[in-house]
């Protein structure tokens, strides 16, 4: 699968309980799915008793949860417990101790998170009425730090989360820049908290050469800031300026806020040779051009290079161009899709097959079963 996919949904799906399906966006560990199992098939929340029992969580997880309810059937008590049902990698302890209460200065009916981020507040108390929407709202805020290192541990947290707007700062963390534009995008993320998930993706781990690829960033480039908002694919935006100061970084984060930013595609130059042999090379740049003519039907394969599918097609794929070379209205094409990028033709995995019949207005797309068989390509263009 592409690594759009991974971005946009990891869900893995179970039935419990009432026998209701419920979708599974916690970690890819053992441990984490038997934790999720623990908590849809019994009490959702920990009881805890002292700080030790707190600390060995908070040590495990990095965030957890407190709320102190004497009665937990109360309002507040019950939507604790239906948020703590319903939240994914997220552990909820609960007390109705009167000196654990005092030790982390809740009330009763009170709720704490408490974290063990570097350079963080460690502990954040939840202000107003305890409601489901003020409890979700307030994880969403508080259970990452104010700028969270992308990881495969992170990335399910990141991606599954409600937050579906994320701010993006792509550099190596063994480059002289990196301490002064790390300290900058901390400060910068503390104004958009609740809004936006601020990102590292550190250019210089191997691991991440994946999601490097995808937004089309090399570790040369330097330190590049990107937005990007998850929907049925992936938006991305890209900055106007190269200095990455506050000022620069603030209005970015804003401008998209208000909706004031346009999408950002990739497309590598058009090919000097792009249409010499039978099946054309397509970039961003000569996509519209090409399968939008109202003259032709066009056949297009979405690849990737590393994609061993992609690579057991390419022998039929050719000769399918071969076969229709001379044809005055029949373009086989294909598209390196890491490198290039196209507005309203959204691409979930490799190889992707979408044909485009030929009419003057913008053309209906048809998705294709991928097949190794050339006949099943001639009839559809027949």
């Amino acid at each position: 699968i592409s690594l759009g996919e991974e971005l946009v949904s990891s869900g893995i799906n179970a039935e419990y309980g009432d026998g209701n399906e419920k979708e599974y966006n916690g970690g890819r560990k053992s441990p984490d799915i038997v934790s999720w199992l623990k908590k849809k098939t019994g009490d959702p929340c920990m009881v805890v008793t002292d700080k030790a029992a707190v600390d060995t969580e908070v040590e495990s997880s990095h965030f957890a949860v407190l709320g102190a309810f004497t009665d937990r059937s109360s309002t507040a008590g019950a939507a604790y417990t239906q948020v703590a049902s319903d939240t994914d990698g997220v552990v909820f302890l609960v007390t109705n101790s009167a000196d654990l209460m005092a030790e982390f200065g809740i009330a009763d009916g009170g709720v704490v998170a408490v974290r063990d981020f570097a350079d963080e507040e460690h502990r954040v108390l939840l202000d107003g009425e305890v409601t489901s929407e003020a409890l979700n709202n307030f994880i969403a805020s508080n259970r990452l730090p104010s700028v969270v290192e992308f990881s495969d541990e992170t990335a399910p947290t990141i991606f599954g989360g409600e937050i579906k707007s994320h701010f993006l700062v792509f550099s190596d963390s063994s480059s002289e820049t990196n301490k002064a534009v790390m300290a900058t995008f901390r400060k910068v993320s503390k104004s958009v908290a609740g809004k936006l998930i601020c990102v590292f993706v550190d250019t210089g781990k191997a691991d991440n050469g994946r999601i490097l690829e995808f937004f089309g960033i090399k570790k040369e480039m330097g330190d590049v800031p990107r937005i990007i908002h998850l929907s049925e694919g992936v938006d991305k935006y890209a900055p106007d300026f190269t200095e990455m100061n506050e000022e620069n970084l603030s209005a970015f984060a804003q401008n998209y806020l208000d909706g004031k930013l346009k999408k950002h595609l990739n497309s590598e130059e058009i090919p000097e040779d792009w249409d010499a042999l039978p099946v054309k090379v397509l970039v961003g740049k000569n996509f519209e051009q090409v399968v939008y003519d109202p003259t032709k039907d066009v056949l297009v394969e979405f690849y990737a290079p590393w994609c061993g599918h992609c690579k057991q097609l390419v022998p039929i794929y050719d000769e399918l161009g071969e076969k229709y070379k001379d044809h005055p209205s029949i373009v086989i094409a294909k598209m390196d899709s890491t490198a290039n990028e196209v507005d309203d033709v959204n691409v979930r995995g490799f190889p992707t097959l979408k044909f485009f019949p030929k009419g003057d207005e913008k053309k209906l797309v048809r998705m294709l079963q991928c097949t190794r068989e050339e006949k099943s390509y001639i009839e559809l263009l027949q």
